[in-house]
This record gives C-alpha cells, sequence and structure tokens, in this order.
C-alpha cells in the first residue's frame, strides 16, 4: 500500500477480508450492512454540528463546507463521504479494503459527486505528509491491530486546529449481547465473526488513547438504538454500546 512495508502499518488482513467479502453490498439497506444505513442519519448529525461548531459553519447554506478537506478513513462504500461531498467539502476517501473502493467509485460517479478514494491507510497517507481539517473515523478503530499508532497517525493527518471523529463499540456485555448475539446471530445483519468483542474499547479507555496519540478530546456522546421506534437518537448519558468522540489537534 503505497509502498508500505507491512510492519509500518496497523491493518489486520483478517478483518480486511471480512468488509471485502460484503463490498459489493454496501449500498444496499436491506443487506449486510443495514445496521450501518441505520445509524447514519445519527451519525450525520453528530458529524455535521461538529463540524459546524468547529469551523463555525452556517448548515442551512448551500455546500456550508466548502474549503474543507476531509477524510473518510475506512470509508467502505462511501456512505459518509457523498453527504460531506454534498455538503461542499473536498473529500478523500480512504479504505485498506481494496474491494470497497470501485462500489464507492461507481456510486459516487453515478451520484454526480466527485470524490478521491484511495486503496491507502492512515499510515502511508500520514508519512506522505498529507493534512486535512477533518478526519473521519468511524467504527474502525476496533479493527486495527494496534488502536494508539492509528489514532497517532489521524493525529498526523489533522492541520493545527483540525477536527478527529472517532467513533466505535464500547466493550461490556451489553455491547456483547448487542453487536454479536443480536447483530450477528440472531438478526443476522451481519456475518458472524465481524466483531471480536476483545476488540471493543471503553469510552474511559478511548480517551485516553486520544490523550497519548497527541489530540485533545472536547465531547463525546452516545448513538442509542430504541427498538421500540426501531431508530436511533444520540445519547449525552448513554455510551453503553455505540459511542463517538470529538477531539481537536492545538496548535
Amino acid at each position: 500500500m503505497n509502498g508500505m512495508q507491512a510492519s509500518e502499518s496497523t491493518v489486520d488482513p483478517s478483518e480486511i477480508a471480512k468488509f471485502e467479502a460484503m463490498a459489493a453490498e454496501w449500498w444496499d439497506p436491506s443487506g449486510k450492512f443495514k445496521p450501518l444505513h441505520m445509524l447514519n442519519p445519527c451519525r450525520l448529525d453528530y458529524i455535521t454540528g461538529q463540524i459546524a461548531g468547529q469551523f463555525d459553519r452556517d448548515l442551512t447554506v448551500p455546500a456550508p463546507f466548502a474549503g474543507l478537506r476531509l477524510l473518510d478513513i475506512g470509508c467502505g462504500g462511501g456512505l459518509l463521504s457523498e453527504p460531506m461531498a454534498r455538503l461542499g467539502a473536498e473529500v478523500i476517501g480512504a479504505d485498506a479494503a481494496e474491494k470497497n473502493l470501485p462500489v464507492a467509485r461507481i456510486h459516487a460517479e453515478q451520484s454526480g459527486l466527485e470524490i478521491d478514494y484511495r486503496h491507502t491507510t492512515a499510515e502511508a497517507l500520514a508519512a506522505a505528509g498529507e493534512q486535512f481539517d477533518v478526519v473521519l473515523n468511524m467504527e474502525v478503530v476496533e479493527h486495527v491491530a494496534d488502536p494508539l499508532s492509528y489514532l497517532t497517525a489521524c493525529r498526523d493527518l489533522l492541520k493545527p486546529g483540525g477536527l478527529h471523529i472517532c467513533s466505535t463499540i464500547n466493550r461490556n456485555p451489553k455491547s456483547y449481547a448487542m453487536t454479536i448475539i443480536g447483530a450477528e446471530v440472531i438478526m443476522r445483519w451481519l456475518p458472524r465473526g465481524t466483531h471480536e468483542w476483545s476488540k471493543f474499547i471503553t469510552p474511559d479507555e478511548l480517551i485516553a488513547l486520544l490523550q497519548q496519540s497527541g489530540v485533545e478530546p472536547v465531547d463525546r456522546k452516545g448513538f442509542v438504538f430504541n427498538p421500540l421506534s426501531w431508530s436511533w437518537s444520540i445519547s449525552a448519558r448513554d455510551l453503553s454500546v455505540n459511542y463517538v468522540t470529538a477531539s481537536v489537534k492545538r496548535g
């Protein structure tokens, strides 16, 4: 990947293989990525609010993110890259799973969007000196081999004053029941083995890792699923399963 040696990357080949096997289904709202399609509006609400707040942008005007350079690391089929491009950002979508990228490119072209999709890693982009105003790091950190090294690469990719948004899954009995037993075994939304509970990260652990990487955490919220309304919402208190953090690179 861009001339990198395997030892320089935090990519876990077994994790990449899981997502490559599902690549063709990225844009099927009833397929293997159904949970992400359901969660996406909630993720977008959080992301757009944080970006608007950090860069003093008005979300009611056309292309409010014009002039911002944004990296969607672990972009998959482009479920977040496309809305960011529609909001005016210059978007680079990066994924270590090569088979995701043709799907993402074709869908962006069909949608009339210009998005720079690359088969690469955070470490390779950082080594090349790439810099971004915003790094989106959504549901990736629980799949890498070395979270601290990976988050440090994400920090290196930020311009001073840049915003890093990172979401992942808490590690507790409830998260095991919901994401592995519920989503993989009972609902069969995801193939068995998509997640490894031992790789999940608690909010306190992630905050500590972010601080060690060199960014300043400024916010954290939970994404909460309501089985009665069959919908997601943002919670200031409930970070028991899915949660998200926002951090800033000072200086």
